[in-house]
């Protein structure tokens, strides 16, 4: 689809990159609460939805509830509250028609590096445009990433030994092919995580074999396909308000389950293998397969709509063996028991490689920002760097619900510096501060790039908290202005872009 784009002038307000989930949110924010403000978001794709549209692989769907997952300005109106990607993408889609979002895309344009002028009170946004094939430099007093924290050109796959002497065909599902035939065919999909299960039903009734090949188990929980309190309050209530009380309703249960699980680490691992138990056959060895060597939430949980992984396992379409891999062979793959798996596909989900900010190149004056000498203010900017913001989303609940938060947040940021006359605003982090990892959890993409990625501090506003309601009241309710945050205007730097148009061709 082409369009015709209107874009203002430069230097643009706020410059968001990334058109998925995250983009798509705060650009409705500011359409809603700073709609004086010129902005425009860059994708590096040629269409949107981030994640959503990136994953094809077979049963691709939220492990979230879309009462969660879901804007808060949008309501969920489908009956199942697990959704696959199609469902996911005619949501965002109808979220930048309502919000009339489209003309502020621009589509294959990749941001590579951006540049701070303390002079200018601008950043130099230098981006590759696809369509023309050639750099160009964008000017904005914010820049805004909402890109999310892992790589999309490459998944994580670690170096197998004897890969190449495999005759079969090797898959990351982060690069599925189009048009894999997998009928009648002997599968092994490596990994165990949300991916492994999403693959291994959906899979299922077509091939011949499927197996799940874990070095590491994972907590798999089971978890109803349609939310009976959120269709009934729908029957009774205004659609806005009874989405309201389901996403209230979600995010309490989920961050309560989570506070359990912090807290009777033992007691909660018997309840979940218990729970695994009751799904399976009698005498099914659960303490191998579903029991890992870590508390419950040290990772995120994997969740299964209806249970469909353990149906696949009962109805013996499905198995899971848990070994480590020896080597690949011509036919297959041979464990370190000295079990020997055939197969003619093997999917490797392995996971995701983490990449901050999409991977762009920070300036401030000329010198390279370096990420892990910053500390994370509010879980939204960073220490020593002016009007840069991110949004990063929960590990421990839906991404969105944060992310709707700090959507929230900056707009009301915008405000406060415009009824002050400030055009710069800075993080400044108390000399001597104690840090850590910005992520305290135990996932292998997240472990791998915590060197690469900025810190948290021991307190607010220096916490990366993964509490939604805890960060409800210092987001939404609290107070914008605080004593770590440095305001001041450059005089050169007006208050507000020029707002003439010009036409600019963009394609989806």
């Amino acid at each position: 689809m082409s369009s015709r784009t209107a874009l203002p002038v430069e230097p643009l307000d706020i410059l968001i990159m990334g058109a998925g989930v995250s983009g798509i949110g705060a650009a409705t924010y500011l359409r809603r609460h700073q709609p004086h403000k010129t902005f425009t978001i860059l994708e590096s794709r040629e269409r949107m939805g981030g994640t959503w549209d990136l994953f094809r692989y077979p049963g691709i769907r939220s492990d979230s509830d879309l009462y969660t997952f879901g804007f808060d300005f949008k309501p969920w109106t489908k009956a199942k509250s697990l959704a696959d990607a199609a469902d996911i993408l005619e949501y965002l889609s109808e979220a930048i028609d309502e919000h009339e979002l489209e003309s502020f895309i621009q589509y294959k344009q990749k941001v590579i590096s951006a540049n701070w002028q303390t002079d200018k009170g601008l950043w130099a946004v230098r981006v590759e445009d696809g369509h023309l094939g050639q750099a160009r430099t964008i000017e904005c007093r914010w820049l805004f990433a909402a890109g999310g924290y892992y790589r999309y050109d490459q998944g994580f796959s670690p170096r197998f030994e004897g890969a190449e002497q495999f005759k079969g065909q090797i898959v990351h599902p982060q690069h599925w092919p189009e048009n894999l035939d997998y009928t009648g065919k002997r599968v092994v999909v490596i990994g165990s995580g949300a991916t492994a299960v999403t693959l291994i039903p959906a899979m299922a009734d077509k091939v011949s074999s499927i197996t799940m090949l874990q070095r590491t188990p994972s907590y798999i929980i089971n978890q109803p396909a349609n939310d009976a309190v959120a269709a009934f309050l729908r029957k009774v209530l205004p659609e806005q308000t009874a989405y309201s009380l389901t996403r209230y309703k979600n995010a309490r249960i989920t961050l309560a389950f989570w506070a359990f699980c912090q807290r009777f680490p033992k007691l909660s691992r018997k309840l979940l293998l218990w729970l695994t138990r009751k799904e399976l056959p009698k005498g099914y060895p659960v303490d191998i397969h579903f029991n890992p060597p870590y508390n419950p939430w040290d990772q995120r949980l994997c969740t299964v709509p209806e249970g469909d992984l353990f149906k696949a396992i009962s109805a013996g379409k499905a198995d899971i063996v848990t070994d480590h891999i020896e080597r690949f062979t011509e036919s297959g793959l041979l464990l370190k028991s000295g079990k020997a798996l055939e197969a003619d596909i093997v999917i490797t989900a392995t996971g995701l490689n983490v990449q901050m900010f999409g991977g762009i190149s920070l300036y401030k004056d000329d010198k390279p920002v370096v990420l892990s000498d910053t500390l994370a203010y509010k879980g939204t900017m960073l220490s020593g760097v002016p009007n840069f913001a991110f949004a990063v989303g929960y590990t421990n609940s839906s991404w969105t619900l944060k992310v709707c938060l700090l959507c929230d947040h900056f707009c009301r940021l915008l405000g406060f510096m415009d009824n002050h006359g400030y055009n710069v605003c800075e993080p400044q982090a108390p000399h001597g501060i104690e840090t850590r990892p910005l992520l305290d959890f135990g996932a292998g993409y997240v472990q791998r790039a915590l060197d690469s990625m900025p810190r948290q501090g021991p307190s607010e506003p220096w916490v990366m908290s993964m509490d939604y309601f805890r960060d409800t009241k210092l987001l939404r309710r609290g107070a914008v202005a605080d004593k770590c945050l440095a305001f001041s205007s450059v005089p050169s730097a007006p208050l507000r872009a020029n707002v003439e148009l010009q036409q600019q061709g963009s394609r989806r």
